[in-house]
């Protein structure tokens, strides 16, 4: 039987149930090690730096829902796109969307370009990669949509490129989590997470993951995590697989809420643009229809002065002014000063991110109470 992803959320397709004394919440192995039957005999776990029954649960989870063929759990988003630049050697070349989180930006600028790789930055949902494909290029790497500028980008057509000369397609698939986009299905070689977002849910942990279609890759991966320890411990993936459950219900409340409250930020004075794929007047509207299940619940907008902005966030009370996204909380993010305080400043020119731009991660409160209090904090 084929499960739809919100009952995938909840229900892993093939698992034994009643096989953990009918335990209808999957328990937390908390052990580091485990103990062998005999010489040369082993119940298929050694040591949770390699496997652990409740990681290898929220691993299957999380391939089912991407539809990939293996998942695997990190302590960070950061730590998985760090554990997928292992795959390349010095010399290689990935080129990159421009508009990026900025920790991604100050992973590959401080630590993958000392360890010899190099980068093209490019606007991808506007300009054709093909002028910057090298013979040393082996990946293109991409949020869809961008952080905070909310690009968006064609993966489909993106993916018919990078087969055509060989090169792995990398999706961060944040910002939409599986229950509204799969990269894979259009194409993409690998996608990322930052778990602590959508999947999680809560804000209560740290967690990232890397999902692929590919056996080569999954190998590839497997023999890394194993090899540098940067998996997810335990006690988070539990509280993943609990984060998971209410994903499908998560997502539908804070998106209708992001839609309400873009429309209503398209109204006000002081807003000069706001950022919202699922606004009509937004250049990726129509690809996001193609290509997703919905748009999201990520919203930017930029008004008309920093002084403004920062008044903005000494207003708000019912949202919080704080850095990250994808919990049940409504929050909103100063870039300039967080997640992109480490962008160099002619990359943040070039992209817009300005001292008037705001990025807000929209909860699942009560719409009209999250635009009463925007509505009281913009007076």
């Amino acid at each position: 039987m084929s499960y739809d992803i919100a009952t995938k959320c909840i229900h892993l397709e093939g698992a034994c149930k009643g096989s953990i004394y009918g335990a209808v919440s999957f328990p937390i192995f908390q052990t580091a090690t485990f103990a062998h039957p005999g010489v040369g005999q082993s119940t298929g776990y050694d040591y949770s730096r390699l496997q652990n029954p409740t990681r290898e649960q929220l691993e299957r989870i999380v391939a089912s829902l991407e539809n990939g063929c293996d998942a695997l759990a990190y302590s960070s988003g950061m730590a998985a796109i760090a554990a997928v630049m292992e795959l390349f050697a010095p010399g290689d070349h990935l080129i990159v969307e421009e508009d990026l989180y900025g920790g991604s930006v100050r992973l590959f600028q401080n630590v993958s370009q000392k360890n010899g790789l190099t980068f093209t930055c490019a606007d991808i949902s506007q300009e054709n990669i093909e002028a910057y494909i090298t013979p040393d290029t082996k990946a293109v790497f991409i949020e869809t949509p961008t952080n905070p500028m909310m690009h968006v980008v064609d993966i489909a057509k993106l993916a018919q490129i990078t087969k055509a000369h060989g090169l792995l397609l990398i999706v961060d698939n944040t910002f939409l989590s599986p229950y509204l986009q799969n990269p894979l299905d259009l194409g993409a070689d690998l996608v990322i997470h930052s778990g602590t977002k959508y999947l999680g849910g809560h804000n209560d942990t740290l967690a990232g993951f890397v999902v692929t279609g590919s056996e080569e890759l999954s190998e590839k991966l497997r023999f890394l995590i194993k090899t540098t320890g940067s998996m997810l411990s335990p006690f988070d993936s539990w509280l993943l697989i609990r984060g998971i459950q209410t994903l499908s219900v998560r997502m539908k409340a804070a998106q209708d809420n992001a839609y309400q409250i873009a429309w209503w930020l398209t109204k006000q004075k002081h807003v000069k643009k706001v950022f919202y794929p699922g606004l009509p007047s937004h250049p990726g509207h129509e690809i996001m229809k193609k290509q997703s299940r919905g748009f999201g619940a990520m919203v930017s907008f930029e008004v008309d002065s920093q002084e403004y902005a920062c008044s903005i966030l000494q207003k708000v009370k019912l949202i919080q002014y704080a850095e990250s996204l994808g919990g049940t909380e409504t929050l909103i993010t100063y870039p300039i000063t967080q997640t992109h305080a480490d962008v160099p400043k002619e990359l943040l020119e070039k992209n817009g991110i300005t001292g008037g731009l705001l990025r807000l991660s929209a909860g699942i409160e009560d719409a009209e109470d999250l635009i009463a209090d925007l509505s009281q904090a913009m007076e």
